[in-house]
């Protein structure tokens, strides 16, 4: 481990120094400082681990000494050294774990109604004004894609791309079922109701990740439903795009301009296509890996989110946190954060084991 943080030390150093090259071209630059952000944590967690073992050595050797004070005082600041060594060790670990290639890369949040009828449809709706905001308090920018509203409110189904720094590895985590139990507006019994709603998390394609053929490509146009007034009704707007050999089908209706959705379903569908050819790559190495247990699949039911107890559980990890008014208002990462370590913990596990 420790060759690997000073290859990294070096690294940093000499990209710190082509940075101050004035004849650097923007794109490089940007690269270059990319880099030089995602080794910056590393660099900084090893400088503090090398001054505390500095500083536990010098302690050690203080445990000898004649004056009884001052062996007193080297064993307390032992005792105090040691955990907080084991700790940054420990997080570098985690932070030398091999990068998921689509870290940087920005995000088609698709969150869709489950069971639960129109309850299911207002989570839904909740769920993306909570990713929403989130996004907002990252820094990100939100793009509505495509959506089908709920009878009472909500969303059947909305389709948003979320483009920002980190986007895809802080986000990543959230996909699979949502739960949510709580009391109706509409109950007039005040029985609890549970309800569900799946969330997708997909890393935005590329021009360069996929190829798509335009013979490929079956196009379909059609009236827009919904809301939008007279227009929506007397143009074929929206647009259904079959990608024949998947058989990936994406429906667009969010523009009033064909053209623009058809630019966003073009955008949709690589999208899937490249999520696709992920999710084939992990399951071949699934299946290669000697003494796996079933598939690894954890998207079911991931969370749930009970009014009533004013509590938040991620299932995956049994991570809980209360005040559930302050996480649908986007202030969710301290608790994305939790889960976020525990599932790198439980990935280092499993490649060391």
């Amino acid at each position: 481990m420790f060759e690997s943080l000073e290859e990294t030390v070096a690294r940093h150093a000499v990209i710190t120094e082509k940075l101050f090259q004035p004849e650097l071209a923007a794109k490089e630059l940007a690269e270059l400082n990319k880099e030089r952000a995602r080794l910056e944590p590393i660099v900084e967690a090893y400088r503090v681990l090398k001054e505390k073992q500095a500083e536990l050595l010098g302690n050690k050797a203080l445990l000898e000494d004649k004056d009884a004070e001052l062996r007193a005082m080297a064993k307390d600041e032992v005792t105090r050294l040691e955990p907080e060594i084991t700790a940054l060790e420990e997080q570098l670990k985690v932070l030398l774990l091999p990068r998921d290639p689509n870290d940087d890369k920005d995000v088609i949040l698709e969150i869709r109604a489950g069971t639960g009828g129109d309850e299911a449809s207002l989570f839904a709706g909740d769920l993306f004004t909570m990713y929403g905001r989130y996004a907002l308090l990252m820094g990100w920018q939100v793009e509505l894609l495509s959506s089908s509203e709920g009878t009472k409110g909500g969303f059947k189904e909305v389709v948003a791309a979320v483009r920002g720094q980190g986007a895809y590895s802080k986000l990543k985590q959230e996909a699979g079922v949502h739960r949510v139990q709580r009391v109706p507006e509409t109950e007039a019994q005040g029985r609890i109701h549970t309800s569900a709603a799946t969330v997708a998390v997909l890393p935005e394609a590329e021009e360069t990740d996929v190829d798509i053929k335009p013979d490929d490509l079956d196009w379909q146009t059609m009236r827009a439903g919904g809301a939008g007034g007279q227009h929506v009704n007397k143009t074929e707007s929206a647009v259904r795009l079959t990608h024949r050999p998947s058989g990936i089908v994406v429906v667009c209706m969010q523009e009033r301009s064909q053209q623009k959705n058809r630019t966003i379903a073009l955008r949709l569908l690589s999208t899937k296509l490249l999520e696709k050819q992920r999710a084939e790559e992990a399951a071949r190495e699934a299946a290669a890996r000697k003494g796996q247990v079933g598939s690894g699949d954890r998207s079911e039911k991931i969370r749930t989110y009970n009014f009533p107890q004013d509590r938040c559980t991620d299932h995956r990890v049994g991570h809980t946190a209360h005040n559930l008014a302050r996480l649908m208002t986007g202030d969710i990462e301290p608790f994305l954060s939790v889960v976020r370590t525990k599932l790198q913990a439980e990935q280092l596990a499993a490649d060391e084991g």
